[in-house]
């Protein structure tokens, strides 16, 4: 294990599943740790200042924590067998796209099928979150850690958007989703073509953490879409399983030509989520210009691990939600800009060209005041941009 990789996560883990999946997808040699790990406990805890899951220890004792993280460092030292940024522009614009919504976007589904089925669910989630007590605990310890963090999911669904009023809008939009998807891999067997890249690894997210695996939408995508399920399958490893595919299919799509079903996403992602991330950046932009002298370098918290500011309102499809406002969703968002700004003229047009036509423009051009930046394995406030 010395000269492994350890990533520290857990198998129900949302943001665990985008970093495992890459991981195996690239046969990297890692082993799979829970944060009750004592090397966890002792030294990456104290290392990135607050309990959060996935984190990547590498054998030199470098400690990355998050997912985006470790994907650009696996990345950009040409350590993984295949990029996972494609290298045109405008199919590294649809990778970053991709990885905001599946990230963010996609946690109202995911928490709604995860919290409101017991009667399918429970059993397997309370064995689910043993490793959070410890391989060694009680089972009445276990039972007291699983009530303990099932009660602050159970209410941080709502800070998703999750609730009586809104789950049947909830459930609507998954199977919209599903059935898009399903569209698109009945001619692709990856979200660009052939190969698996960012955009797929962040769908992994919620499409394997949470409805994949948790009994009720297990089901669910089984019966609604197969297609999606041998999906998760295909990109959980490093052999290839095509399927009701042909190996002649290996290459990305030609972003001169995106394909029909690769722009319904696209616009689907529009109708689900532009609403609310836009309406996050403009509640974040009034919480900054109420802080004038807010230190750069700085959360704004007392608490510098402290991930919210507020929440705030806004509709969605035709009924009103309130929502967690995260700057870490801006530093995704960040990603998909800052792909944006540094493409040539040329390709910048074409980007622009294509969000035009799914009604994705305003992602691009919805920015904070101030970048949000990754500092000490935290989210701070860069300085005010010129």
């Amino acid at each position: 294990m010395k000269n492994k990789y350890k990533l520290y996560g857990v198998a129900c883990s949302l943001y665990t599943a985008k970093t495992r999946s890459f991981l195996r997808k690239q046969g990297i040699d890692f082993v799979e740790l829970p944060p009750t790990h004592t090397q966890y406990v002792e030294k990456i805890m104290p290392a990135i200042g607050r309990m959060i899951i996935p984190v990547l220890e590498t054998p030199a004792g470098d400690i990355i924590q998050d997912g985006s993280d470790i994907i650009e460092y696996f990345d950009s030292n040409h350590i993984s067998a295949t990029p996972a940024y494609p290298q045109n522009a405008v199919l590294k614009a649809i990778s970053f796209l991709f990885e905001l919504f599946a990230g963010e976007g996609l946690l109202r589904p995911a928490m709604h099928y995860r919290w409101n089925f017991d009667e399918q669910n429970l059993e397997f989630l309370k064995s689910e979150f043993s490793p959070f007590a410890g391989s060694d605990a009680s089972d009445d310890i276990v039972e007291q850690v699983f009530e303990f963090a099932s009660s602050r999911m159970r209410n941080a669904k709502d800070s998703f958007g999750v609730s009586e009023q809104s789950k049947t809008l909830v459930e609507s939009s998954y199977a919209e989703f599903l059935s898009l998807f399903s569209e698109h891999l009945k001619q692709y067997p990856y979200l660009l073509g052939g190969q698996a890249s960012l955009g797929d690894y962040a769908l992994m997210g919620p499409l394997f953490g949470h409805l994949y695996r948790d009994p009720a939408p297990a089901i669910l995508m089984r019966q609604l879409a197969p297609s999606v399920a041998r999906w998760v399958e295909r990109t959980n490893s490093a052999q290839e399983y095509w399927g009701d595919h042909t190996q002649d299919q290996s290459l990305l799509v030609d972003a001169a030509e995106i394909p029909a079903t690769l722009k319904a996403l696209m616009r689907y992602i529009a109708d689900e989520y532009l609403s609310e991330i836009t309406a996050h950046v403009d509640f974040a932009n009034n919480w900054l210009r109420e802080r004038p002298d807010l230190q750069a370098g700085t959360n704004g918290s007392k608490d510098p691990a402290r991930r919210f500011i507020g929440r705030c309102k806004f509709e969605w499809r035709g009924t009103k939600l309130n929502t967690t406002v995260m700057p870490y969703r801006f530093y995704l968002l960040q990603r998909l800009q800052d792909c944006y700004d540094q493409a040539l003229a040329v390709d910048q047009k074409s980007i622009e060209t294509l969000f035009e036509e799914t009604g994705l423009i305003p992602i691009l051009q919805s920015r904070t005041d101030r970048r949000v930046e990754r500092q000490n394995h935290l989210e701070v406030w860069g300085p005010l941009r010129h």
